[in-house]
């Protein structure tokens, strides 16, 4: 079995190195469009297809099997452009596309900078989330993101090197030992970046849509143990490869609140930000498994 692994996680990562290569000299613009089509074709004959059509029944009871297919076709093509996005982080950070990235709600990290007041950010997996964390880090935020290796480990060398030289040069591994690094590094003033979408193995189970799911209790952890506040925010394509990333006001809550309430209250935030744009959040996770 690990030798089968070992060749398919060889050959997806070969495949993925070609297509890098095209988009690279395609530009931006044309491999978005052409990545987003080839992710609306491939994309339903995956398994996944299942797992999308459960999740938005479970979050809408009264969808449509037309508005799944709608939301389910507009969420493969945003993550098709987002794939192929990867190869252009640094313009988004450095080059021509920095300005593609609107900020609205700049003033609240002026506070944070001005009050050198060290946070918890959280999001979810909206449109293209790496950007999220890079423009934290580019607006002068010391922050440290919290990552999810990818099971084919030839393709996770090529992201963890992406995500720490374009995004966030601090990146902490999920896990245990993850979490001892994250304490350390807020200790020492650095702001936590991370996704509160995911399934967690070990964590709360907490209502997401009507229905109990395992959800991380980190920020509700780092509340009661430094009374810190908690950063709401998201992002959203605008048009093409343009983005509004907002930035919400803090949430602050007490040390009398339990772990479940303060975890609920993100994850309500979490829902309402999701309705708003369904097709822009990524379904394809077995949330609730």
């Amino acid at each position: 079995m690990k030798i089968i692994k070992f060749f398919r996680y060889l050959i997806e990562t070969s495949v993925i190195i070609c297509f890098f290569i095209l988009f690279k000299i395609l530009g931006i613009k044309i491999s978005t469009f052409i990545s987003g089509k080839i992710f609306t074709f491939f994309g339903p004959l995956f398994r996944s297809r299942k797992i999308i059509s459960k999740n938005l029944i479970k979050a809408f009871p009264d969808i449509s099997n037309e508005e799944i297919k709608k939301s389910s076709y507009e969420m493969w093509n945003y993550y098709g452009k987002v794939f192929a996005e990867y190869l252009f982080l640094n313009n988004f950070r450095n080059k021509n596309l920095v300005n593609n990235i609107e900020v609205l709600g700049q003033s609240v990290l002026e506070e944070l900078k001005k009050k050198n007041e060290n946070v918890i950010f959280v999001s979810g997996h909206f449109d293209n989330f790496e950007l999220m964390a890079m423009t934290l880090e580019k607006r002068g935020m010391n922050l440290a993101a919290i990552y999810r290796p990818l099971n084919n480990y030839f393709m996770n060398k090529i992201m963890e090197y992406l995500r720490k030289k374009y995004i966030c040069k601090n990146q902490v591994k999920k896990g245990r030992k993850g979490v001892r690094n994250l304490l350390t590094l807020f200790k020492n003033g650095y702001s936590i970046a991370l996704m509160i979408d995911q399934r967690v193995s070990e964590g709360l189970k907490i209502n997401f849509f009507r229905e109990k799911a395992y959800t991380t209790s980190i920020p509700a952890q780092f509340v009661k143990k430094f009374n810190c506040r908690i950063v709401p925010i998201s992002i959203e394509r605008d048009k093409d490869v343009n983005f509004k990333l907002k930035i919400f006001e803090p949430l602050k809550f007490n040390k009398e609140d339990s772990l479940e309430e303060i975890t609920q209250n993100l994850n309500s935030w979490l829902e309402s930000t999701i309705v708003k744009s369904p097709s822009k959040w990524i379904w394809s996770h077995d949330r609730w498994k």
